[in-house]
This record gives structure tokens, sequence and C-alpha cells, in this order.
């Protein structure tokens, strides 16, 4: 029997950002850009507040996630949050705060009672919740907790940044250079090799994953001249994970890794800090590059930049990266329908 299309759970973001406006712009465009169904956890009236500052005619229509996909072509469809948001476009405030965690709770929530195929987040801003009383490093530790709470089941969630020539993924994300080589251990390599591996093979499709694993070092080390961590963890790493059939190879040096002829030897590469894997994946594809969050028991996709509140409410923000977002979640979640 042919299963039901669902649409995805777009959630607010920061509503002084430009989130608002990436969400009107890319509905606007939904036929030209073969975008997919998609319904937005937030307040109507901002969507509406918004279009008119953007000047984009924009119908809104205040749906249950179910009804999402039927009125799609005719309306931007809207699952409203528990109060009004108050807010202008690039001035930040704390009194959207707990709005813009409902948000993000609610999309989960939809997604594990089947009322919506996957979670695309819009960009939040880590500080307005910081001081607001969230307690999480940041949205891929918080949607790994909602897995705990929703699903009861303990994850290990892993950021990937998807772009069309380049798949990274970075070892540590959020944390002070200096603290990065204390915390590349044998053990963390290898859990989350085995999540990659396996996640590449179940929601990618990639039968026999090829995983390339940067050194720390510069030139890797140089066979210890310039560091050991690539003889004393991260090789060790690689030898384990080869001999459970993992196409692990590396310590390669990372400034040779991302020219366009090594991109062909492998599928994705693991960084061993967050600028080593983010800076070549926006290099090559800033409007494009997608957030993907492994280890999870659902699909979660988002743009991969910020809030940008310079820029918010001036017609300037690119939909680019929220398009390819909701792509790629919609063709992870039900690829059979896309």
């Amino acid at each position: 029997m042919r299963r039901v299309k669902l649409a995805l759970a777009l959630t607010m973001g920061e509503p002084a950002g430009i989130g608002p406006d990436i969400t009107l712009k890319t509905w606007k465009v939904r036929f030209e850009q073969a975008v997919q169904p998609f319904y937005v956890l937030c307040d109507p009236e901002l969507l509406k507040a918004r279009a008119k500052h953007l000047g984009l005619k924009i119908p809104i229509k205040v749906v249950e996630p179910e009804a999402a996909c039927d009125c799609f072509d005719e309306a931007l469809p809207v699952v409203p949050l528990s109060g009004p948001v108050q807010v202008s476009p690039g001035a930040p405030s704390g009194t959207n705060a707990a709005l813009v965690i409902e948000s993000i709770e609610t999309a989960v929530r939809h997604v594990k009672d089947g009322r919506a195929s996957a979670v695309v987040t819009n960009p939040i801003s880590k500080k307005i919740l910081y001081d607001s009383g969230f307690h999480h490093p940041g949205h891929t530790e918080f949607l790994g907790d909602l897995a705990k709470t929703y699903w009861d089941k303990e994850v290990d969630p892993i950021m990937l940044l998807a772009g069309p020539e380049l798949m990274a993924v970075p070892l540590t994300v959020h944390v002070p250079f200096v603290d990065v080589p204390k915390l590349v251990t044998k053990n963390l390599i290898i859990t989350r090799c085995r999540a990659i591996n396996k996640d590449m093979i179940e929601r990618f499709g990639i039968s026999a994953p090829r995983i390339a694993i940067a050194g720390l070092n510069p030139h890797a080390g140089e066979g210890g001249s310039m560091g050991t961590e690539e003889i004393e963890t991260i090789s060790p790493a690689i030898a384990q994970l080869r001999s459970e059939g993992i196409d692990a190879r590396g310590p390669l040096p990372a400034d040779t890794m991302f020219h366009s002829e090594a991109l062909d030897t492998y599928d994705v590469a693991v960084a061993m800090y967050h600028d080593q894997a983010l800076i070549p994946v926006k290099t090559l594809a800033f409007d494009e590059a997608v957030n993907v969050t492994l280890g999870l028991p659902y699909v979660r996709t988002s743009p991969d930049h910020g809030t940008a509140f310079s820029i918010a409410g001036t017609n300037k923000a690119s939909p680019n990266s929220l398009m390819a977002s909701l792509r790629l979640a919609a063709a992870l979640a039900q690829p059979e329908l896309v």
C-alpha cells in the first residue's frame, strides 16, 4: 500500500533573524525549485508581518500538520505556537526564547507521532537561549536529548555538513581549540565512525562508505615530528575500524584532503575540529551546504548558516541553504516519494 506523504516540520528559529525571511522566500519559489511540502511551527502573525515588511504577497493558512500537503500549493501552512511572538527584524529578545524551544520540541514530537516526516530547523541564537536558561551547547545536543525524551533512546548526535561536493563531520564542535587534543580519543573516533558508516548506508544509500579521516597536526604529524596524536590515537582507531570491515583511511593531511581530485576518493570526511570541517564545506558551497544530524532516530537537517541579524528584514538573505535542507530532509525521510 502506498504511504501517505507527510509534510516536513520546519521550526521558527530565532524570529529576529533571517529565519522568517528565508522561510517566506522558499515558499515563494516552491514550484521553480521543486521544494517539498512543509509547514512552519511559528506565530502566523509574525510571518504575515515579515511578509508585509519584505513586500511579499504570501497567503498564510493555519493548519494541522496532516493538512499541510493539501494546501501547500496555495498557501504557506503554519501550525501556531502557544503564544504570540513580539519581535522586530534584527533586534533579538529573550522574551521569545520559550517559543523558540517550543517550536523545536513540537517538531520532534510531530515526527514521533507520525504527523511529519522529518525536522528541519531554522537558525537559532544560542546566546539568547543561554541567557534565558537553555543549558544545551547547541541544537545538535538538544535534539539528542529530545530523542531520549520521545523515543526513550540514548543517542550520540553527530553533526554532518553536507554540500554538493563534500560531506564532512567535525569530531569536536563548539569547544576551544586548546581543548581539542585531549578530547580526540581513540574511542571517540571509533564510535563516531561506526555511527557515520551506519547512517551512510541506511540513510544515504551508500552501500560501502569510504571514510577519510584527517590528521590533527600539520601534515598529519609528519611521522611524529609535528605531534604524536596521529601515531598514538588516530592510526590505532583507523586500524580497529578497518578490522571491523569499515573502509576508514588516513590519517590524511588536512591541507590536501579537499581539492577536487581528492574529493573523488571518499564519501565523507572526518575532521578533528570544527573549522577543519566547516572551512572547506563553506568554501565549496556556502549557500548550499546543509547541517544534518546523524545518529538520531529521526531525520533532522538545517541551513548551514546563522541568524544573520544584520540582514534580517532587508530582503538580502538567500534561501538556498534552507531549500537544500528541505530537499535533503525529504530525500532521507521518504526517498520513495521524492
